[in-house]
C-alpha cells in the first residue's frame, strides 16, 4: 500500500514523539504525572490545546481498558472527510494557489497540475506572481516538463490583467481546471492581500461560469506561525483547504487538527517529498494511523 507508506513515512518524526508518548503512558500507568508529561508532549505537536485536552479526557475515561484505540477514533472523528476539489456538473475551476514565500507555493501549484492532468483533466497554469519572476520562470519549467498550457506575462506587474488572460485562455481552449499560482505575500502586507481580494473579485464578476476554490500552501513545520497565517488570509479571501508542505521533515504534524477545529479549513493535501508524485491527498483515517502507528504499513 504505497499510498499509506508514503503517509506513514512523512509522519514519521511526529509519531516518534507521540507513539512513544503514548507507550510511555502505557507503562507507568495512567497518573497525573504521565499525564502531564502526555500533554506536554502533545502540546509540542501543535495539535492545539482543546484537541490536547479532549485527548487527555479520553485516556482518563479509558483507563482501564486500550485508551489508543479510543484516541484514534476521537481523533479521526475530529476531522473531516476530506476529498480533493473536483468540478462540479462539469463547470471549470479556477483554483488560486495562495500563501507565503517560501511555504512551497509555486511548486505545490505544479503538483496540483500534474495531480488534475493525470486524472484525464485539461489544466492551465497562470503565473500570476508578479512579484517574484523567478517564480514565473520556475512555472513555466514545470509546465514544459508536465506538457500543460501556461499564460504568463513577464511585462506586466498586474496579476489581476494576466489572470484575466488566463481566464479567457481558458475558455476559449475548453480547459477544465486553472490553477493561479498567485503572489507569495506576508499576511501583514495589506497591499497585497488587497489585490488577491482583487484577483477573487474579477472571477466572480467576469468569469461567473468558472467555479472559485482557494487552497493555502502551509509549511508543516512552522506549526502556530501556519495557523496565523491561515486565519489572516482567510480573513480576505475564501480559503478551501490547506496543502501542508514539507509534512516528511518536521515534528509538528498535529496541525491539522486547530486548523479545521479553529478556522474550519480542512487540510486538503499533503506534501511528503519533492517529486510530482509527492503531493497526496488527504485521508483522515490514514493521517491518524500515521499520526498514533496505530496500523502495519506494507
Amino acid at each position: 500500500m504505497a499510498f499509506m507508506g508514503k503517509i506513514f513515512q512523512a509522519l514519521r518524526r511526529t509519531r516518534a514523539t507521540v507513539a512513544d508518548a503514548f507507550d510511555t503512558v502505557v507503562q507507568r500507568k495512567v497518573s497525573v504525572e504521565s499525564l502531564e508529561d502526555l500533554e506536554d508532549t502533545l502540546i509540542s505537536t501543535d495539535m492545539g490545546i482543546d484537541t490536547v485536552e479532549a485527548i487527555l479526557g479520553v485516556v482518563e475515561k479509558n483507563r482501564k481498558e486500550g485508551f489508543l484505540s479510543k484516541v484514534e477514533d476521537y481523533l479521526v472523528s475530529a476531522l473531516p472527510e476530506s476529498k480533493a476539489i473536483q468540478q462540479d456538473k462539469n463547470s471549470p475551476i479556477a483554483l488560486l494557489v495562495v500563501g507565503v514565500n517560501g511555504t512551497g507555493k509555486t511548486t505545490s501549484a505544479a503538483k496540483l497540475a500534474h495531480y488534475y492532468k493525470s486524472m484525464g483533466k485539461k489544466v492551465l497554469l497562470v503565473a500570476a506572481d508578479t512579484y517574484r519572476a523567478a517564480a514565473v520562470e520556475q512555472l513555466k519549467t514545470w509546465a514544459n516538463r508536465l506538457d500543460v498550457n501556461i499564460v504568463c506575462n513577464t511585462q506586466s506587474q498586474q496579476p489581476s490583467a494576466i489572470l484575466f488572460d488566463g481566464l479567457n485562455a481558458a475558455k476559449s481552449q475548453g480547459t477544465d481546471i486553472v490553477i493561479v499560482d498567485t503572489a507569495g505575500r506576508l499576511h501583514t502586507y495589506k497591499n497585497l492581500m488587497i489585490e488577491l481580494e482583487k484577483m477573487y473579485r474579477v472571477i466572480e464578476s467576469r468569469f461567473p461560469e468558472f467555479k472559485i476554490h482557494s487552497l493555502i500552501t502551509l509549511d508543516a513545520s512552522l506549526g502556530q506561525n501556519s495557523l496565523i497565517q491561515a486565519r489572516e488570509f482567510s480573513n480576505t479571501v475564501q480559503v478551501d483547504g490547506a496543502m501542508l508542505t514539507k509534512m516528511d521533515g518536521t515534528a509538528k504534524g498535529g496541525i491539522v487538527f486547530p486548523l479545521f477545529k479553529e478556522l474550519k479549513i480542512p487540510v486538503k493535501f499533503i506534501g511528503v517529498g519533492e517529486d510530482m508524485d509527492d503531493l497526496i491527498v488527504f485521508n483522515r483515517n490514514e493521517y491518524v494511523q500515521g499520526l498514533l502507528g496505530t496500523t502495519d504499513v506494507i
